[in-house]
């Protein structure tokens, strides 16, 4: 119904259905997956090359922020804020509404953060017995098109997700 996390079956096939190759790096931050190994087989066979932190950097390095749950997020804050591109698999979580302000206060156009709409790629996939590749790839296209565009923020919304404007915030040289 498009209510929970994008699993990552599903994160997968949006990346298919953008045009993402095999080949693409991907870098995945937070917790691990609930389900662990088992459920990120689909996403591992068609991307083998995921990455975390901890394939990263070494035990020695991560050492000093073990015990730190906000300093390991930190690291992957750095990470996502910096990569090519960014995408989102929930809606609600700090880190990735940080990491969206981040890239639409600082990108200035160049820093593209896909944000599918769950309750519309829920429809889309409802239809998995019926729907062609080609009708599937310009339906996810369109959803992350719609949600490219920088909007507004609403109020009582997230200014760290959505900030209004660069006017209205704060920037000392």
């Amino acid at each position: 119904m498009g209510r929970c996390p994008l699993t990552p079956e599903e994160a997968a096939l949006v990346l298919a259905g953008l045009g993402f190759n095999r080949g693409a790096y991907i870098y995945l931050a937070g917790s691990q997956i609930y389900g662990g190994k088992s459920r990120m087989r689909p996403i591992i066979n068609l991307y083998p090359n995921i990455v975390t932190k901890e394939d990263l950097l070494s035990p020695t390095e991560l050492a000093p922020f073990r015990n730190f749950s906000s300093q390991l997020a930190a690291l992957d804050f750095i990470a996502c804020a910096a990569s090519d591109v960014f995408a989102m698999t929930d809606s609600g979580s700090q880190l990735s509404s940080l990491v969206s302000g981040f890239r639409t206060y600082y990108g200035g156009g160049n820093a593209p953060t896909l944000r599918p709409s769950k309750k519309r790629l829920a429809a889309i996939l409802q239809e998995n017995s019926t729907i062609r590749w080609q009708s599937f790839e310009n339906r996810i296209r369109k959803m992350i098109e719609e949600g490219q565009r920088v909007h507004i923020r609403g109020f009582g919304r997230s200014i760290y997700r959505q900030p209004r404007c660069k006017e209205c915030m704060c920037k000392h040289q």
